[in-house]
């Protein structure tokens, strides 16, 4: 088996060293045997979303996001096609503001992707903490940090997680991130995955059985350093929830 991870625009969307993520992604699959290709998409380059499994979108400021958009417009029929057809996305921050209808900064309104019916406004004081995140999916709690000034609102959406601590995206709705079919759109960086290996599990796992099909289930690995990285955050701020 092998899987093949599109790495969107890493010399624009580099801001939160979300190349970890692709780090994980590759050694997590390594670990079990199973083969890996990473392709690296800069600017100007041709995006083919038949090619890839697992696309990755990362944290940029307004001025690069918006470059990003322009270049990814070009082939938004493309990607909304492999959204719907159930293909992998990780959309981290200024990645998954993109998704939406538009980014309404102080001076303007940058037109999204209108991959998801989700919008984002800006505001001046920054929402920026550690943050955990429980969804009922999965067995542990999601950590991460946050640095945002957008506000995204996402109407009927299944949010990424319940807010225990932190801000979220408003600050006020108690949830964070979205989800829909095989996407996660989140502000959480860090990067996620090394911290919650069970997200990036469920991304493998969802890109195999849509290439392969039947049944798939990925083979335990002693995660110990991975859990205990994740309960350090988790017991530090308890007492908080």
């Amino acid at each position: 088996m092998k899987l093949t991870i599109g790495h969107l625009y890493p010399d624009l969307l580099n801001l939160y060293g979300d190349r970890g993520n692709i780090q994980c992604f590759i050694k997590r699959l390594q670990w079990r045997g199973i083969d890996v290709d990473i392709v690296s998409c800069p600017s100007g380059s041709r995006i083919d979303f038949e090619r890839f499994d697992i696309v990755l979108l990362g944290g940029g400021s307004d001025r690069e996001q918006e470059l990003v958009c322009q270049y990814l417009k070009k082939v938004r029929k493309d990607f909304k096609d492999y959204v719907e057809e159930d293909g992998v996305v990780l959309a981290v921050c200024g990645g998954y503001q993109l998704l939406g209808n538009y980014y309404k900064t102080s001076s303007k309104t940058i037109e999204g992707l209108g991959i998801l019916d989700i919008y984002t406004e800006w505001s001046k004081k920054r929402l920026v903490q550690n943050i955990i995140l429980k969804n009922p999916f999965f067995l542990n709690p999601i950590v991460g940090f946050e640095n945002h000034g957008g506000r995204t609102y996402i109407g009927n959406y299944t949010p990424f997680g319940k807010v225990l601590f932190g801000l979220g995206n408003t600050g006020k709705s108690g949830y964070e991130g979205v989800t829909y079919k095989n996407i996660i759109g989140t502000y959480l960086h860090g990067p996620l995955l090394p911290k919650n290996p069970e997200i990036c599990d469920y991304l493998l796992q969802k890109a195999l059985t849509r290439k392969y099909g039947g049944n798939i289930r990925l083979t335990a690995l002693p995660d110990s350093l991975e859990h205990t990285a994740n309960t350090y955050i988790v017991k530090r701020f308890a007492r908080s929830f």
